[in-house]
């Protein structure tokens, strides 16, 4: 690419092509991993019932991507498990982040400075699981485009898009968590990656491998570091995605007018509802006061005449 050759970057760019993602990197990943699992709702509390299921649920988290696409390929889901030393490696970590004394391993990860360059890191891992994904995909199916990006996707997404197995595994069953349902960002941003490295791959997008592998990381490490700092949770495009989704796939429907008349009339029914109760309510209070009313005015003329014929005989008996 002649305007990476100008800026001087086509070497950085074969640089991280050649770049070893193990330890550190894939340590960065695993590190993350097993934190964002930490920070769900009760997995603490699994870690202390059953810390089976939780290491099981930790090593999904860190291989959930390399399993699902095993599944998809028809291979062994239990196949990256055979690396002993990247599963003892999680372990490893796993046990830190959950049991560690005084959680000092969680905490110091947990700062800000390193947690940024943690999470720089595990991007980096993601375009290598990406391109790997998209790779083994081509290898099978030369001429499927749609399979090269579902097995990209799942190959750098895995552990979000098996989030609700995952839930399983600890107890939980929140079914509306679907990533199908609503992407979060780390499935949104795979997605892309898989659709850019798939047009790459079958040579519908003019860019060599290493040169589009630069771009995209940097890209969403740039992202990922913006959105950690300022604490937001959209993508850069995002109002592109929102006009895409209101041309194509929110026009009007034959039900929506029938949706809205319903609504309307349950509107209108809950409003007559509430004005017939204040009304009824109103009334009872000025019944109420009408007759405390009128029993204090019937008392009070029978008082004043007894208290003027007391005054009259008293009066007579005087004179």
């Amino acid at each position: 690419m002649d305007l990476l050759g100008v800026l001087r970057l086509d070497e950085l760019a074969h640089g991280l092509a050649n770049l070893s993602m193990f330890p550190y990197f894939d340590m960065a990943h695993y590190i993350v991993s097993v934190m964002a699992l930490r920070e769900q709702p009760g997995a603490l509390e699994v870690s202390r019932v059953s810390p089976l299921a939780c290491w099981f649920s930790s090593m999904l988290y860190c291989f959930g991507g390399a399993v699902l696409s095993g599944i998809m390929l028809a291979e062994p889901p239990v196949a990256p498990l055979s690396n002993g030393t990247s599963v003892l490696l999680a372990s490893v970590i796993w046990y830190l982040v959950f049991y560690c004394p005084m959680d000092f391993v969680y905490f110091c990860a947990a700062l800000l400075p390193l947690r940024l360059v943690l999470s720089g890191m595990k991007e980096v891992t993601r375009t290598w699981k990406v391109l790997s994904g998209v790779t083994q995909a081509h290898g099978k199916y030369k001429d499927s485009l749609l399979v090269m990006i579902a097995i990209g996707w799942a190959r750098g997404a895995g552990g979000g898009l098996i989030s609700n197995f995952e839930q399983l595994v600890r107890g939980v069953w929140k079914p509306e968590t679907n990533e199908l349902l609503k992407m979060s960002y780390p499935t949104k941003i795979t997605l892309i990656g898989a659709v850019l490295f798939a047009l790459q791959q079958t040579r519908y997008l003019p860019l060599q491998k290493h040169h589009l592998m630069l771009l995209y990381t940097i890209f969403i490490v740039v992202n990922k570091s913006r959105m950690m700092l300022t604490g937001s949770s959209s993508l850069p495009f995002a109002g592109i995605e929102s006009a895409l989704y209101k041309t194509l796939f929110a026009g009007h429907s034959p039900y929506t007018a029938l949706t809205a008349e319903v609504s309307s009339a349950c509107i209108d029914n809950g409003l007559i509802t509430r004005t017939t109760s204040a009304c009824a309510a109103k009334e009872s209070t000025e019944n109420g006061s009408m007759s405390s009313n009128v029993n204090g005015c019937s008392c009070s003329p029978e008082a004043k005449e007894e208290s003027e014929d007391t005054v009259a005989t008293d009066c007579k008996k005087t004179n």
